[in-house]
């Protein structure tokens, strides 16, 4: 992984400052620490910030073709890059290093945009043609690794993080309204989107070109194979489960290429496991794990790592996350993650990456993404619930069946018609697009009540909902209630925070890879065409899964009730000298922020020091409005200067557009 930017001219070569470049790798230095370098012409600058995993000696960057006529700034990794080198071997062209990148820069003058149909991987890359005087830039396909751009007047912005572009602009950047209103209903942008005005993400699965005349095009090379349920064939379940523990162990065996060695995460969740699980056995009798302990019971699974660890036999390390450090780092999270958030779960994850590159592993396989590609969140199996309710809305046993999913939440008798009512919202249109998460949606968008008149009058008339169904692909109505929720799912929900608050941010916060093989665009394709019966059986979840993993882990892992991944809120912030939280939701900064009504945040606050725990709702407002705040703190409120005088920073400078 590394960090990479870049300034391209439009219209006007008034030469680009090598400081600027500086800057921009300097802040991302968290990304790519061993080295840094650049690339400048009359039109553009590149600039990495390198994380050396693949030919630690000669990859530096950026790197250039045979003629020097295409340059490349990559982040990422490209796993069947040995087989795609070969064949451009075989096709005449002349490699100067071992790396992956310079695999995609050979592939993408045989093939252009087209390469990115070759490549398995998790990648932002940028392209400068010096001939054409076009910049090419390229996200993997569900959005692993970040890239972000901004176009200003006659100067295009591009980084992997928003601060890096934030610190050469002139004037700091304002929260965007349409943006927030997005992230308080999907808990995270629509694909493109930010929590600022002006600045935009490439979209998961896009390219985008642009030249020095200003002519822009952005546009999708894949899109999620789900397919209308007439087109799904049936099949055995046990050629199902062959096929599918076939990719996954390719999978697993192409992410452990790399020059360093390769640990993973264990949760002792069935994911983690089966993936831990399959190195152990098939790749690596040397193994490093690493998981997580908390100080609250209610949240720790440390009990099921251990039971792992002694089936497998790996050399693990805890981190143990007590509420105080949570609380302590929530802040860090946030200058990370770039994003408001709702849970404190980034926090431990960004502890465990800590402790991981304090042992000097700078890559780990995690089990990110098999929830949603093999069907296990509970989110699912409450569609399939709600859609049976849906045809006997009346019914008083059909709901019953929400107990088996949420037993801890059901088991107060005098809550049950309020919970029933909750689930029950939207059961009158069984075929709306949004059904499986309508319930949720309409939930999160409850802590819109926090927001200030004066930034809702900003908002007007926009419906994140409404704008999120003209994006849906066209058959959509034609597929199975499982498949749509999955697209749903993973079009929001993992892409935009699972992928980025949870993974890749916390993770290069402290100089780690994350690797996720269970995100290998051919079992996600493979996946897509498995009937959704074999998917969920029953309400038995992930039961592909649960197959492919049957000899490999015990089965106290292998039938074990899921138990979502969290980290304790209210318990994490308040009373925590750390965080200043008195401050950050006072008046005076609710006021300077402009987000939130200052009257209901002093409510929520004095709720939550006189309680000893709060409500689901409750807990989302104060991590949100929180977050928030520390969002406006960072990148808002103060302009930052960086001193990069100490950074040791390489730039070519190429005289041949002098002419």
């Amino acid at each position: 992984m590394c960090g990479i930017s870049g300034i391209l001219n439009l219209k006007d070569n008034t030469p680009i400052s090598p400081d600027k470049l500086r800057v921009m790798s300097f802040v991302l230095n968290h990304r790519g620490p061993d080295e840094a370098g650049a690339y400048l012409d009359d039109y553009i600058g590149l600039a990495q910030s390198r994380l050396s995993i693949i030919d630690l000696a000669g990859g530096s960057q950026p790197i250039h073709n045979e003629d020097k006529s295409l340059w490349i700034i990559f982040n990422g990794e490209i796993f069947n890059y040995p087989e795609l080198r070969q064949e451009l071997v075989q096709l005449g062209h002349k490699f100067y290093t071992h790396t992956d990148t310079e695999v995609i820069l050979h592939l993408y003058e045989e093939k252009k945009e087209k390469c990115l149909d070759v490549l398995n991987g998790q990648f932002a890359f940028a392209i400068w043609n010096s001939r054409t005087k076009e910049l090419f830039l390229a996200r993997d396909r569900v959005g692993i690794i970040p890239l972000y751009f901004k176009l200003d007047h006659n100067k295009f912005y591009f980084a992997s993080e928003l601060k890096a572009i934030f610190s050469v602009q002139n004037l700091s950047p304002s929260f965007d309204a349409i943006g927030f209103d997005q992230i308080f209903t999907f808990w995270t942008n629509l694909p493109g989107d930010t929590p600022f005005k002006d600045y935009k993400e490439i979209p998961p699965a896009h390219y985008l070109n642009i030249n020095f005349d200003g002519k822009f095009t952005l546009k999708s090379y894949w899109q999620l194979p789900f397919r209308k349920e007439s087109d799904i064939k049936d099949c055995s379940v046990t050629e199902i489960t062959e096929q599918a523990a076939e990719l996954l162990t390719d999978a697993i065996k192409i992410r452990l290429r790399a020059d360093v060695p390769v640990g993973s995460y264990l949760s002792g969740g069935l994911d983690s496991s089966g993936l831990t699980a399959i190195v152990k056995k098939k790749f690596n009798n040397e193994l490093r794990t690493f998981g997580i302990c908390f100080e609250e019971d209610s949240f720790d699974e440390s009990s099921f790592q251990r039971i792992m660890v002694n089936h497998l036999q790996t050399n693990h390390s805890e981190v143990f996350a007590r509420n105080s450090d949570i609380g302590k780092y929530f802040d860090d999270i946030i200058y990370f993650g770039e994003r408001p958030v709702f849970r404190t779960a980034p926090a431990p994850l960004y502890l465990l990456s800590k402790k991981v590159r304090e042992e000097n592993f700078k890559v780990v396989l995690t089990g990110e993404g098999a929830d949603e590609i093999f069907g296990g969140y509970n989110i699912f199996k409450e569609a399939k619930i709600r859609k049976f309710w849906s045809h006997n809305p009346e019914s008083k046993l059909r709901s019953k069946l929400l107990k088996k999913l949420y037993p801890y939440i059901f088991k107060d008798k005098r809550l049950f018609a309020t919970l029933e009512t909750f689930f029950k919202t939207g059961i009158d249109e069984p075929e709306n697009p949004f059904f499986s998460h309508v319930v949720r949606w309409s939930n999160n968008s409850k802590l819109k009540n926090f927001f200030s008149d004066e930034f809702r009058a900003t908002i007007k008339d926009y419906n994140a909902v409404d704008e999120f169904l003209l994006k849906l692909p066209e058959d959509f109505d034609q597929w199975e209630t499982l498949s749509k929720a999955q697209y749903l799912e993973i079009t929001t929900f993992m892409s935009g925070y699972l992928l980025s608050s949870q993974g890749d941010r916390m993770a290069m916060g402290n100089s780690v890879e994350l690797r996720v093989p269970y995100l290998d665009h051919r079992l996600i394709e493979f996946m897509s065409s498995v009937p959704a019966k074999y998917k969920i059986f029953g309400l038995n979840e992930k039961y592909i899964l649960k197959k492919v993993f049957k000899d490999l882990i015990p089965k106290e892992i292998l039938y074990r009730a899921k138990n979502p991944y969290r980290a304790p809120i209210r318990n994490s912030f308040i009373d925590n000298t750390e965080l200043m939280i008195d401050e950050l939701l006072g008046e005076t900064l609710i006021n300077s922020a402009g987000i939130f009504n200052p009257s209901k945040v002093k409510l929520l606050l004095q709720k939550a020091k006189k309680s000893d725990s709060l409500s689901e709702l409750d807990n989302m407002a104060l991590a949100g409005i929180l977050s928030t705040q520390l969002l406006y703190r960072h990148f808002i409120a103060v302009k930052k200067i960086f001193d990069t005088n100490n950074q040791n920073f390489k730039v070519f400078i190429d005289k041949r557009t002098n002419t």
